[in-house]
């Protein structure tokens, strides 16, 4: 790949199955919910429904109370590589942006020392008093409107005001922001439909590879 002049990049990051080790929802829905969940997340994948509705709808179906589920959701690893890459990425003038389509929570448990560095966190939110999921970050203008999350609207932020996009994700949630950045990195699912569609990418296995990739060994 050609050089990132990274003072003037916006590098976007997916979290579940891209910072996290596993795909977080998916972990929580194994652990906590009925075989059921599967349907739902089969209709998604096929695009019969959107993020939104199929998130909302698997988190209906999950057991246990806050305590439990932050408890589950901290059995998930992330990538030991996380922290070096966003200290090189801010340090090379970089912006940084966690964009997830998730259930949210366990980004604050987990990644929220990053934001002390300026990194911001865009993902979905949780009334632990109602046990219901929001969707603060939804984009109503965007074209499918359907995502818990909308990654394309902090990725077209940033190019509107001249910054080159990177995104780097895995999984179903990010193919509409692969539409638009500049430069993705992708793997496994991600990856795979990029390769279906014609969509440029640039693979990775680990968050060390993104390290290297923009930024070059030590």
């Amino acid at each position: 790949m050609e050089p990132v002049d990274l003072s003037h990049t916006a590098v976007f990051l997916d979290f579940g199955g891209t910072i996290s080790t596993a795909d977080t929802c998916v972990h929580l829905l194994e652990r906590l919910a009925p075989p059921a969940w599967k349907l739902v997340e089969a209709q998604y994948l096929a695009g019969d429904i959107g993020s939104r509705e199929g998130l909302a709808s698997e988190w209906s179906m999950l057991r246990g109370d806050e305590a439990e589920r932050r408890a589950v959701a901290s059995e998930v690893t992330l990538d030991a590589g996380l922290d070096p890459l966003v200290t090189a990425l801010i340090g090379s003038g970089a912006e940084v942006m966690i964009v997830s389509d998730g259930y949210g929570f366990y980004l604050d448990d987990q990644i929220g020392h990053l934001a002390d560095l300026g990194v911001g966190i865009v993902t979905s939110a949780v009334d632990w008093e109602r046990l219901e999921l929001r969707f603060p970050n939804t984009d109503a203008s965007c074209p499918c409107a359907a995502c818990g999350t909308c990654k394309r609207r902090p990725i077209g932020e940033a190019r509107a005001r001249g910054l080159r996009t990177v995104l780097i994700g895995d999984g179903a949630s990010d193919r509409r922001a692969a539409e638009v950045a500049d430069t993705v990195f992708a793997k496994d699912g991600l990856a795979q439909w990029c390769l279906a569609t014609g969509v440029d990418f640039v693979p990775f296995t680990c968050l060390d590879d993104i390290r290297l990739a923009l930024i070059g060994s030590d």
